[in-house]
């Protein structure tokens, strides 16, 4: 089941709705859902949105089930700030709560032989694919395309949302990377990246702070990985460093406003009605 902390006072803005407890025929543990919903979405048109899933979702939206408390990434203030000031297009993020005792199980790819845990990652990809995001679309007044889904989160967060969004690049178009765990078994992203046969369609933001040791090293050779393989910075790949920054979630909150304006910037066409 969802790990839900029992103290701390919410800190939820704007139209945000929570379905408890989504299960999957993939994984063994429920978890909750976060849904944000842009200004304006329930006064009755057929507007369609852009929607961006993020990892970790106990973190994203409100301080009293951070698993810190009082600790969260402010989602839902940034989001609803940027998209009344017309500077990023309305969009719908989608928070994923994880498990708490499956969570380095379900974010990592591969069995790191070092901690002798890890590798259902595959399973988790197929959990949102095939069931979250179907449920999402369903449920929720969604934009179609992979150029209109992105996928994102930090640390093993961050690690997952690179493997899934190279594993579906037809089913998500823009990524979310914020200091990613590129070291997990033996830096077997970075291999995965070098390795591939051809540059898939993805707009990739990918970050790391300067305080985060040996991980900036690590980043900046998944740059290059990247670019070796057709991602041209400054066009379809952010990479940036931020000064004096940790590995923790007050620094990704101030990073969320940059993801969101490269990933979602504001479009004459936005919000468009099918």
């Amino acid at each position: 089941m969802t790990v839900r902390p029992r103290r701390g006072l919410h800190t939820l803005t704007g139209d945000v709705q929570i379905h408890r407890d989504f299960h999957s025929q993939f994984l063994t543990q429920d978890r909750d859902l976060t849904v944000y919903f842009p200004p304006g979405y329930r006064r009755g048109d057929t507007k369609r949105y852009p929607v961006l899933y993020l990892h970790d979702g106990q973190n994203l939206f409100d301080g009293a089930t951070a698993f810190k408390p009082g600790r969260e990434w402010r989602v839902d203030e940034t989001t609803e700030r940027l998209i009344n000031a017309d500077e990023i297009e309305p969009l719908i993020v989608v928070g994923i709560s994880n498990t708490g005792v499956d969570r380095v199980k379900e974010y990592t790819p591969t069995l790191d032989d070092r901690l002798g845990s890890g590798g259902r990652a595959d399973l988790y990809g197929r959990m949102l694919v095939e069931e979250l995001k179907p449920f999402i679309d369903s449920s929720c007044r969604t934009r179609e395309g992979n150029e209109n889904t992105g996928l994102g989160g930090s640390s093993l967060g961050g690690l997952v949302s690179l493997y899934l969004g190279l594993r579906y690049p037809d089913v998500f178009g823009k990524l979310a990377i914020i200091s990613p765990s590129a070291w997990w078994d033996y830096r077997t992203i970075i291999h995965n990246v070098a390795s591939l046969a051809s540059k898939p369609n993805l707009r990739i933001w990918l970050d790391v702070g300067t305080a985060e040791g040996d991980a900036v090293k690590e980043l900046r050779e998944l740059r290059d990985a990247l670019v070796a393989k057709g991602w041209k910075l400054d066009t379809d790949l952010n990479y940036s460093e931020a000064a004096g920054a940790t590995h923790e979630e007050r620094a990704w909150a101030k990073r969320v406003e940059p993801v969101l304006r490269f990933l979602f910037p504001a479009t004459k066409n936005a919000n468009l009605a099918e």
